[in-house]
Formats: structure tokens, sequence, C-alpha cells
């Protein structure tokens, strides 16, 4: 970490509902618990690792509110109701200090169409292209080698990072966040079987993404066969991760690494996907539903369920076949043993 703070400064940044003890050092470092030394700040964020508290010797530790305990000699203990979300205010501003935004302005490498609108406060970075068209809002970020389709909008305030490709007529809403390699509007996938060939269906219609979404690297999202495909607003999607055509997405949903969504499927408010799950197309996840990591969901999941497998059933079911599954062998001794016996 290449910047430092004063215990005040943390203080200031987590507004703690109390603390204990007191610390001259300033800091320079976060590190886990069992790591930490002095002129760090540590957390604890896990219960399991409460015990290591004791024997920490960070500067500054983050604690929830029932931790009991006494800090060491020149040591901070700060009580916060999420130690967790404490350190990612901390490490907000860090990522501010270390990766300022440049002045707002376009690199002179760059090419904008003279139908594109940029605004005056937006930063284009370079090699990047704004076809005819565009709109980039007010605070918007767009670092090296990004390209904006033509008629595409670009919230305010949003982070573009280098290489992604935003399609043709493609809507970000404000603070989107795309990682490196991110394809917003690829074309769907589709295609019809006549005469002996894949005869391509043309893919007309956009994708709209919602207000505060996070997209991470190399994901791709495939514009609509017509219409849009749509990501809910505040919803956090890994790398990796593949969204089919006329996909629809609802609020502050979960999708880890790696997951695919097949097309015309419906992803209600707050589902979460494991890394891997995979759905087919077509379907509903219902309000609140989760599958675990490599789920396979094939069919209507109703709202609130958690699911697991492939195909993907109830979480508790799932878990009592695995643990049967494992007994098998034994199981088929016995009825060996049986079937000797009955002879």
């Amino acid at each position: 970490m290449q910047v430092a703070f004063t215990s005040a400064e943390i203080l200031a940044m987590v507004s703690p509902q109390r603390t204990a003890g007191a610390t001259a050092e300033t800091i320079c470092g976060i590190a886990a618990l069992a790591q930490a030394g002095t002129g760090d700040l540590s957390f604890l964020g896990n219960a399991k690792y409460k015990s290591e508290v004791a024997d920490c010797r960070a500067s500054v530790i983050l604690l929830p509110l029932d931790f009991s305990g006494e800090p060491a000699a020149n040591q901070l203990h700060l009580f916060v109701e999420n130690p967790s979300v404490a350190l990612a205010r901390i490490c907000a501003r860090i990522e501010q200090l270390l990766w300022p935004k440049p002045p707002a302005g376009i690199h002179p490498s760059s090419v904008v169409a003279p139908t594109a609108k940029v605004a005056s406060t937006a930063t284009i970075g370079p090699l990047c292209v704004i076809e005819a068209g565009a709109v980039v809002g007010a605070g918007a970020f767009l670092q090296a080698s990004v390209n904006v389709g033509s008629n595409a909008q670009i919230g305010r305030d949003c982070w573009l990072l280098p290489g992604v490709v935003v399609g043709a007529e493609c809507v970000l809403g404000a603070r989107v966040r795309l990682q490196p390699g991110v394809v917003i509007g690829s074309d769907g996938f589709g295609y019809e079987f006549v005469n002996g060939r894949h005869e391509k269906v043309p893919q007309i219609g956009t994708v709209v993404i919602g207000d505060d979404v996070e997209i991470g690297a190399n994901s791709t999202l495939d514009r609509a066969r017509f219409s849009r495909t749509v990501v809910g607003e505040g919803t956090k999607i890994d790398n990796l991760v593949q969204i089919a055509h006329n996909v629809v997405i609802g609020r502050h949903c979960i999708l880890c690494a790696q997951v695919g969504i097949s097309g015309s499927t419906t992803l209600e408010d707050y589902v979460i996907l494991g890394g891997q799950a995979g759905t087919g197309g077509h379907i509903t996840l219902g309000k609140g539903s989760k599958a675990g990591g490599r789920a396979g969901i094939t069919s209507d999941v109703p709202a609130g369920a958690y699911v697991n497998g492939n195909p993907a059933i109830p979480y508790m079911l799932e878990r009592r076949l695995v643990v049967l599954h494992q007994r098998l062998p034994d199981l088929f001794k016995r009825v060996d043993i049986l079937e000797q016996k009955t002879k």
C-alpha cells in the first residue's frame, strides 16, 4: 500500500460506535490478523478467527460490536457494526488515492465521431473509439481502448476499464463499472436449421444496464434477438459470465464466476448464483432464490428456494443424496452378503 493514514483519519472514515485503546502509529498497510504487525490495520470479519485477535500485533483492529477483549499496548480497537464493510470503505479511499482519475478531456489518440456527445467532465483515455450518435455522460471515465458503438449511451460517473466494448444502441445507467474485456451487446447466439445448414437469425435488440451495476473481466452480455437484454440496478456480475439474448436480470442479484444464463431466462430481484451455475432457457428464478456452485437449473425455481446439484433440486435433499451416494459401496457389499446367505 502506497498511502498512509493517521488513526484520526481512520476514525473519520469508519465512524465507530465505540473505541478502546490508542495508537500513535501511522497506518501504512492492511493485513490478516495472524500476519499483521506494527503500522498495519486488521479486522475480524469472520467469527472463526476470533481467537487470533488477542495475539494480533496490528496497530488498529476493526471489531464487531459484541467483541470482548482488551487492546494491547499502542493498539486501537474500533467497534463497528460490520468490520468487513468498514474495511471496504477504507479501501475505497485507498483506491481513490492509488488510481486517481485523469483530468477531464479526450486523449488526442482517441477517435470521436462528430455526432457523438461527450460531456465536458468526462475523461476519454487513449485509443478509444466513440461512434456516431453515442453519448458519454458527465464524469464518465473511459480508460484505454474502449469502444462505444453508434447511438450507445454511457451514464454519468461510469468507469469502463481497458478493452471494454459497448455495442450499438446499448445503454448503461449511472455509476456502472465494467472490468477489462467486458463486452456489452455482442450478437445473441441464434440460428435456424434450414435445408441442411444453420441460417443466422439477426439479433436486432439491445442491452440495458441499470444504475450501480458492476461486471467482471471478460464477461459477455448478448444483445436481444428483439427488444432488450436487461440487468437491473445494483446487480454484481463476476468474471467470465455469459448472459444470453433476451435475459432479464432483476435488481441486486449476484452472479459468481463462470455462470451461464441461457436465452430468455428471467432472474427476479436478489437472486444469487454460485460459480459455474448454469440455467436452461425460458425459465424463471424467483425473487431471493439461490443456486449453489455448478448447479444445473433446468426448470423454474420458486421465490426464496435454495437449489443445488445437476439437475438442480432443493439443497437439503441434494446434500442427503450426496451422503447416501458415498454409502453405496457399503450398501452393495451388504446386499451381496444377504444374497449369499439366502442361497
